[in-house]
């Protein structure tokens, strides 16, 4: 007897690339996995962090790039150009590193305003102000109309890591307390309200900005850090299976203490997705020993963000469960917290 399927499950043996292959879960995985690690591998790349830590003479600097897809280009709180400049300045920061140089390479379609690409610049330039790096370098391309979405960006950096600091998701031991930087999901809300054709209205603004300062000021008290990430595509979830897996440890979340905003809970009820499966771009969970939890929850909290008042611990690194993410749930039940699979919320960076 046959039994035909009625339900979505997920496929895995694609042909062609999927659009979820760049949303950050657990497609984005396997094509790093089976495609380009077999090839690129090497004692920097396979560790997966957000940024190569390499020695050079006695000291180490960190080097990362990423490429920026956003849409709209123009969202509440942000543009795909200051959008670029931090992501890739948090890339090197939750490593430890002193973000110093970015290069900034453009595509450009045929027909895109002049007025837009100013004004992107020019975010740009004062997110690169203010994160207190200098671009020393960029490329420009021009494609036919119709090749390229409008805008597209790639931006490198590299930056220093201080003697004594030792940061990476290989690093989660047993005891140690997760600390978020603030409230979950902003920013993949705030774009996904921005789009055409959403049926709710909303006052989300995107949390896209700088973390070196506030990740300066931790690693000035707390030089134990084990292990920082910043949550964007996959949110949370993506971030701490990622810890987990790299770390071979469990990780045990409380729900009570994970701060989602009301309307950025109410807008994923809306949509049908987890808020914890959705990007931030200003927000930093960190990994510690439990002894330094507190002193990390107040540098975060005295740090002069928007949401820096929703800092909060939210749960803790176990021994059990190798690999896997737990809720205790309001209810008192427990849940797993799964890696995202896919794309919910396509060119959200």
């Amino acid at each position: 007897m046959s039994i035909e399927l009625q339900c979505p499950v997920p496929h895995f043996n694609h042909e062609t690339i999927q659009m979820a292959h760049g949303a950050g879960g657990v497609l984005s995985r396997e094509l790093t996995r089976k495609v380009f690690l077999p090839c690129f591998g090497n004692s920097s790349l396979d560790t997966l962090d957000d940024q190569a830590k390499l020695s050079i003479g006695a000291g180490k600097i960190a080097f990362t790039t990423d490429t920026f897809v956003v849409s709209p280009i123009f969202f509440p709180g942000g543009t795909i150009g200051d959008l670029a400049v931090s992501g890739t300045v948090n890339d090197l920061a939750v490593g430890g590193a002193i973000p110093l140089y970015l290069s900034a390479g453009f595509v450009l379609e045929e027909g895109f305003p002049l007025t837009d690409l100013q004004k992107v610049v020019s975010s740009m330039a004062d997110a690169a102000d203010k994160a207190g790096v200098q671009i020393v370098t960029g490329d420009t391309k021009v494609v036919e109309k119709g090749q390229c979405d409008g805008i597209f960006i790639n931006t490198s950096g590299i930056g220093v890591i201080k003697n004594g600091i030792d940061i990476s998701c290989t690093n989660l031991k047993p005891g140690d307390s997760i600390i978020v930087s603030g409230t979950l999901g902003d920013h993949g809300m705030a774009v996904m309200a921005a789009r055409k054709g959403l049926s709710f209205q909303s006052d989300i603004i995107s949390d896209t900005r700088s973390l070196s300062a506030l990740i300066s000021e931790i690693l000035d008290e707390v030089p134990e850090v084990h292990a920082m990430r910043d949550p964007t595509r996959g949110g949370l979830a993506a971030t701490l299976n990622e810890l987990a897996e790299a770390s071979r440890k469990g990780i045990v979340l409380d729900e009570s203490t994970l701060p989602v905003r009301p309307d950025v809970q109410g807008a994923s009820e809306l949509l049908g997705i987890d808020p914890l499966n959705v990007a931030n771009e200003g927000k930093v969970v960190v990994a510690v020993p439990r002894e330094s939890a507190e002193k990390v929850l107040r540098v975060m909290q005295r740090h002069a963000y928007p949401s820096a008042g929703d800092a909060a611990i939210i749960g803790e690194v176990v021994d059990e469960h190798p690999g896997m993410v737990i809720v205790r749930t309001f209810l008192g039940s427990k849940r797993i917290l799964e890696m995202p699979l896919g794309e919910q919320l396509p060119r959200i960076c």
